[in-house]
């Protein structure tokens, strides 16, 4: 019997490397496209997982990338807009591509990885906006060309090899003991890499998820202040939060737009104005995924 095969754009980076891991002990063969493979030779150790050089993503070499797929998963995604990479080209552009680039070759399934509160209309920042046009545009390309598409909505997502808390604990060891905090009040329900990835499995040949987008959370409720101070605390830092008011988080953002990195942006500022937490649904238990809390799995990587 043939191999499956799945193709994941954006394959090589945090949520790609524990989906490749999954997808390669169900039985599939994984390609990766990516534009510089000699980065990621480790990958090369993961059976069944192919690096496959690009030099763009254009429709010419997507088409190339999904011959002969069964599966096309969707990874990319990019938090602050770079001179040369915007919301519009990542998360609207690049997802009509893919997406009719599927369609085309036949494949059957697409996995589309969102964000939860992604609004074309409604959002209150230009990613949420963004993200929100992009997965219209996957499911009405999937409604079309009869690719069967599941979105997913996670709140941050952690793990190891995150850049979340990994991140977090980096600034306090350069942090002299003090942190103004921007939007300290901002509310998330952290989410496990391997949940995630768990449920994107499960829902490829569970006919309950064929167009369906769903909202993933982990267990618990946190602020912004919360997260931060269990970081230091996993790190060993002892620190002093100070909690910026509205003001105050709006001119932080506007000045650290202009450091390197661009750490901090207004339209962050404005993507945290909505809880990233679930409603009366979390898309974890509909496919029986039990939501890991923080302190099974942060303390293993962190500190």
């Amino acid at each position: 019997m043939k191999q499956q095969q799945a193709c994941l754009f954006g394959g090589t980076g945090f949520v790609g490397r524990h989906l490749a891991r999954r997808l390669g002990g169900a039985g599939y063969r994984c390609i990766l496209p990516t534009r510089r493979a000699e980065r990621h030779r480790d990958l090369k150790l993961y059976p069944d997982v192919e690096l496959l050089p690009v030099s763009d993503l254009s429709s010419a070499t997507l088409d190339n990338c999904l011959a002969g797929c069964d599966l096309a998963v969707n990874l990319i995604g990019i938090l602050n807009e770079g001179s040369n990479n915007g919301f519009q080209q990542v998360h609207v552009d690049l997802v009509q591509r893919i997406s009719s680039a599927a369609g085309r070759a036949g494949v059957r399934r697409l996995l589309h990885l969102s964000a939860l509160n992604a609004d074309a209309s409604n959002a209150n920042s230009a990613y949420l906006r963004s993200k929100g046009e992009g997965e219209d545009i996957a499911h009405r390309v999937g409604s079309e060309t009869g690719l069967i598409v599941t979105s997913f909505r996670p709140s941050v997502i952690f793990g190891r090899g995150d850049s979340f808390f990994n991140r977090f604990a980096q600034l306090l060891e350069l942090t002299p003991g003090i942190l103004p905090l921007a939007c300290p009040d901002a509310r998330f329900a952290p989410v496990w890499v391997d949940d995630v990835t768990e449920a994107m499995l499960r829902a490829i040949t569970d006919q309950r998820a064929f167009g369906r987008r769903y909202d993933l959370c982990g267990p618990r409720i946190f602020t912004l202040a919360e997260l931060v101070e269990y970081t230091a605390r996993r790190v060993g830092k002892r620190l002093w939060l100070a909690h910026l008011n509205d003001r105050a988080s709006r001119l932080q953002a506007r000045l650290f737009e202009y450091i390197p990195g661009k750490p901090f942006t207004l339209d962050n500022y404005h993507s945290m104005q909505t809880p990233s937490i679930c409603g009366e649904h979390n898309g974890l238990l509909e496919f029986g995924v039990h939501p890991t809390d923080i302190d099974a799995v942060v303390p293993t990587y962190l500190g």
